[in-house]
């Protein structure tokens, strides 16, 4: 008599099946592959899908701070009658958030003047919406360099 071994559904699919079903499955199972050298075994691709998004959000990051940024900092250059406590601890709060940001991640800093320019881009759309003011108020390309917007001391008048 021949007998068969139930295998759990989970270990009988593939793990690519496993990683588009439960991704924290497929993350736990990976991370206890290469825990245990077992690299033949684990879903390399995939793997390297997930780091390569990783360091895109990290970018996105850098890029959502600078924006909030940028539009505070707009804000406070375009409209000096609405200067108030809110908007002085919003651009201390993304310039503290960005330095540890920065600090956390420093090969971003190479991508800091493309990061600045997609930055400043929405940062105009988004001031436009809230000042009511015409898009063309604006300078067309940022007019302050990331050390400017970084520096507690920088307030563009």
């Amino acid at each position: 008599m021949i007998q068969t071994l139930s295998v759990p559904k989970d270990r009988a699919m593939p793990t690519s099946s496993l990683y588009e079903r439960d991704f924290h499955a497929w993350a736990n199972e990976q991370a206890a592959l290469l825990r245990q050298g077992k690299l033949n075994t684990a879903d390399i691709e995939h793997i390297a899908e997930e780091i390569e998004s990783m360091g895109r959000a990290e970018r996105r990051e850098l890029v959502n701070r600078l924006t909030v940024l940028l539009l505070h900092l707009l804000k406070w250059r375009f409209q000096p009658g609405r200067r108030g406590a809110s908007w002085e601890t919003t651009i201390a709060v993304q310039r503290d958030d960005l330095r540890d940001h920065l600090r956390d991640n420093p090969s971003l800093k190479s991508t800091s003047g493309e990061a600045l320019t997609d930055a400043y881009r929405k940062a105009v759309i988004l001031a436009t919406g809230e000042t009511g003011f015409p898009k063309s108020t604006f300078p067309v390309e940022c007019p302050w360099s990331l050390e400017q917007g970084l520096d507690d001391a920088f307030w563009p008048e």
